[in-house]
C-alpha cells in the first residue's frame, strides 16, 4: 500500500472525520498525509473547531498508520478506497460516500445489478417466507443481495441468496471484528468464504452505536439499483433505509401484507408515499428495465395444504375473497396471508374488486 492511502486509513480511523471532512482537509492541503502533518494552528484556520482540532492532535500522537494496516492484513481485511477503481460504481454516487470500505470477501462487476432486500429484526413467518421466495427468484434473474446482517428479513435474504447459489453483500453498523448481532458469526463467515462480502466504513474496535445504523443504511441502498421493504413497522430502520433509497435516486419496493399484521403498516406508508407494489417478482425486475424468462411458468403446484385448499377453488374459476374464506373454513387474516404470499410467488392474480385467479 502506498505512503498516501496509509493517511486514509488513518483518517478513517479517527471518529470525528467522516466523508465531508475529509473531502474538505484533502482538497484544501492537497493530500491526506500533508494534512495528517499540519499543525494544530493550520487545522483550526480551516474550521475544525477547537475541541476536534485538539482530538485530533492528540490521536495522532498515539495511532500508528503502518501498524494499523499491518492489523488489517493479518486478519484478511481489504480496503477499497474512494478513488479506487474497485470501489463500487454505484456508491461512488451517492452523497458522502464512504471513503474507504472494509472488506472481508469480495465485491465483483456483477454486483453493479444488486437489490437491497431489508424489513423487520421480528419477522413472521409470512415475511419469512415472502423473503425465501422472492430473493430466490431475484438470484435467479441475475441479481445480488445486499442487506445488513440484521436478525429477521435481512439474515433471510442473506441466507436464502446463499443457498440458491447467488452473491450476497452484508453491510455491518460496526468494525469488521466486531460481528452484530453476535449470533450472525457464521453466516458472516459463510458469506465471506462464499460468494459475496461483508463490508463496513468503520474501522476495527468500533462497536454498533445507534448513529451507525443510519449511516449503514446509505451504504445498503446506495450499493443496490433499489430496495425492497418486504415487512417493517411504522417506526423502523428498513424505512430509513427505503428514504434514503428514494434520495440516491434509486427505486423503492413495496411488499403489502396482511392488514392484521403490524409489520404490514411500514410497506403500507410507502405504497401511499409512492414506492411500487410488488405482488410478483417481475413487478421488480420490469421497473429495473431487467428482462426475464419468468413468462414460462411451470404449472401451478401448491407448497402446503393451505395452499393447496385456496388454489383448489380457484383453479377453474375467479373467485371472490368472501368466498375463498367461507369455502376454506379459514378465518380472513389467514386467508389473506395465505393469498398475499401466493401473488409474490407469482401463482395468482388478483383481477380487481378482491376477486382472485390462478396466474397463467
Amino acid at each position: 500500500m502506498d505512503n498516501e492511502r496509509l493517511y486514509w486509513l488513518a483518517f478513517s480511523a479517527f471518529k470525528g472525520i467522516g466523508p465531508k471532512r475529509f473531502a474538505l482537509l484533502r482538497d484544501y492541503f492537497g493530500s491526506a498525509k500533508k494534512a495528517w502533518e499540519k499543525g494544530e494552528e493550520e487545522l483550526l484556520a480551516i474550521g475544525l473547531g477547537p475541541k476536534l482540532t485538539s482530538e485530533l492532535v492528540k490521536f495522532r500522537q498515539e495511532f500508528d498508520p503502518s501498524s494499523s494496516f499491518l492489523r488489517l492484513r493479518e486478519k484478511e481485511i481489504d480496503c477499497y478506497f474512494l478513488d479506487d477503481n474497485r470501489y463500487p460504481e454505484s456508491l461512488k454516487k451517492i452523497d458522502n460516500p464512504p471513503f474507504v470500505l472494509y472488506v472481508k470477501g469480495s465485491i465483483t462487476p456483477q454486483d453493479d445489478l444488486a437489490i437491497a432486500v431489508v424489513g423487520t429484526r421480528r419477522m413472521t413467518g409470512y415475511g419469512g417466507q415472502v423473503t425465501e421466495s422472492l430473493v430466490t427468484e431475484l438470484v435467479g434473474a441475475g441479481l445480488t443481495i445486499v442487506s445488513g446482517l440484521a436478525r429477521g428479513i435481512d439474515s433471510m435474504a442473506h441466507r436464502t441468496a446463499l443457498k440458491a447459489g447467488g452473491r450476497t453483500i452484508g453491510v455491518l453498523a460496526s468494525g469488521l471484528d466486531i460481528i452484530y448481532p453476535p449470533e450472525n458469526a457464521s453466516l458472516v463467515k459463510e458469506i465471506i468464504n462464499g460468494q459475496g462480502a461483508v463490508i463496513s466504513e468503520f474501522p476495527l474496535g468500533s462497536q454498533p452505536m445507534p448513529g451507525s445504523f443510519p449511516a449503514r443504511n446509505r451504504i445498503i441502498s446506495g450499493l443496490a439499483l433499489g430496495t425492497v421493504v418486504v415487512e417493517a413497522p411504522e417506526r423502523s430502520g428498513a424505512l430509513i433505509t427505503a428514504r434514503l433509497a428514494g434520495e440516491q435516486g434509486r427505486e423503492v419496493f413495496a411488499i403489502p401484507g396482511p392488514v392484521t399484521s403490524p409489520n404490514a403498516a411500514g410497506p403500507a406508508h410507502l405504497i401511499k408515499m409512492g414506492a411500487k407494489l410488488v405482488f410478483k417478482v417481475e413487478d421488480i425486475l420490469e421497473e429495473l428495465g431487467m428482462k426475464t424468462e419468468m413468462e414460462a411458468r411451470k404449472p401451478v403446484k401448491a407448497e402446503n395444504p393451505e395452499e393447496e385448499a385456496v388454489l383448489g377453488l380457484i383453479e377453474k374459476e375467479a373467485k371472490n375473497f368472501d368466498e375463498i374464506v367461507r369455502e376454506t373454513g379459514f378465518d380472513s387474516g389467514k386467508v389473506a396471508s395465505i393469498i398475499s404470499l401466493l401473488e409474490i410467488k407469482g401463482k395468482v392474480r388478483n383481477l380487481g374488486n378482491m376477486l382472485y385467479s390462478i396466474n397463467q
